[in-house]
């Protein structure tokens, strides 16, 4: 029996896919992430550099902070260079100073050794400030990701531009959501006039290759924001796949979908109806701060997302 690890199924050839039991790990909460960290990775981090164990004391609250600020992932890879660099610091101030020892790290030292937290948690709030952007909710190598759907307009032949790498399936959805906003201006408050313009809907991170059908809400309500000059509520991520009825279809990765908000710092998510019964996989920790919204139908994503007009 031997026992292999991989990020995405696509790439097992399939006869060993065939052959092999999957199990599936969907990413780690937060309080997770702390107790592996306390009790595995600091330890080995700690051996690893030559200081001995009483020659550091890493707080919780420092520990929290690395994961909160300095982190945005569904495993704890980043989080274990994060604390290998912080011990490294520590290591050279031992050195430099043995009498120094133990040093005690909390969350006030980690600006000093670590820099400045490049994770901020109103990301969301900042980029969802104007209309023409909301918020999405993709599945990666790494787990589960947020993304945000830009939409512009601009005057020319009518028409959609797409950038930001993406596949055919995400194309199709972008087509889809054009044509269900075009067909149903009327009931959406959109002036028929500001339909006749060249559309354009980027995603960015254009570097990175991105596809599947899950961002079909998104773009739907990034374009119904533009046209209508609402703002998209800055707590709301959204997943699902839409048709040109206006159905929300179901989708996979619901839980990776989750957690990845979760880490954001977003505290609403929108989920097909179908999808439903996957919400019971959620860490009850994480079901507790968000507000879950299943949903059938476009009409209803957008007036969660937009709010009241």
């Amino acid at each position: 029996m031997f026992i292999a690890t991989a990020n995405v199924l696509e790439t097992i050839p399939a006869p060993l896919l065939d052959r092999t039991e999957v199990i599936r790990l969907d990413g780690y909460t937060d309080s997770e992430k702390l107790t592996i960290a306390r009790d595995h990775l600091l330890a080995r981090q700690i051996e690893q550099s030559g200081l001995k164990p009483e020659e550091i004391l890493v707080t919780d609250a420092a520990l929290a902070g690395v994961v909160d600020g300095y982190t945005r992932e569904a495993g704890v890879r980043g989080l274990e260079r994060q604390l290998g660099k912080l011990v490294r610091k520590v290591v050279t101030r031992v050195a430099a100073d043995p009498g120094v020892a133990p040093v005690t790290v909390d969350a006030g030292d980690l600006r000093e050794l670590l820099g400045k937290p490049p994770v901020s948690h109103d990301e969301a709030k900042d980029r969802t400030a104007v209309p023409g952007v909301a918020t999405g909710l993709a599945v990666t190598g790494a787990g589960g990701d947020v993304l945000f759907i830009e939409a512009t307009a601009m005057d020319g032949e009518p028409g959609l531009v797409l950038t930001g790498q993406l596949g055919d399936v995400m194309k199709e959805s972008a087509q889809i959501a054009l044509s269900y906003v075009r067909s149903h201006a009327a009931d959406l408050g959109i002036d028929p006039a500001a339909l006749d313009k060249r559309f354009h809907l980027h995603v960015p991170a254009g570097a990175i290759p991105k596809d599947g059908p899950s961002a079909g809400i998104t773009m739907t309500t990034a374009l119904v924001s533009l046209l209508t000059g609402r703002t998209v509520r800055d707590p709301v991520g959204m997943t699902g796949e839409v048709t040109l009825q206006g159905r929300v279809l179901p989708i996979g990765g619901v839980k990776q979908k989750v957690l990845a908000a979760h880490r954001a710092g977003l505290r609403e998510v929108i989920v097909p109806e179908k999808n439903g019964d996957d919400l019971d996989d959620i860490p009850d920790e994480v079901r507790e701060v968000m507000v879950f919204h299943v949903l059938g139908d476009v009409r209803s994503v957008i007036d969660v997302a937009l709010g009241a007009a």
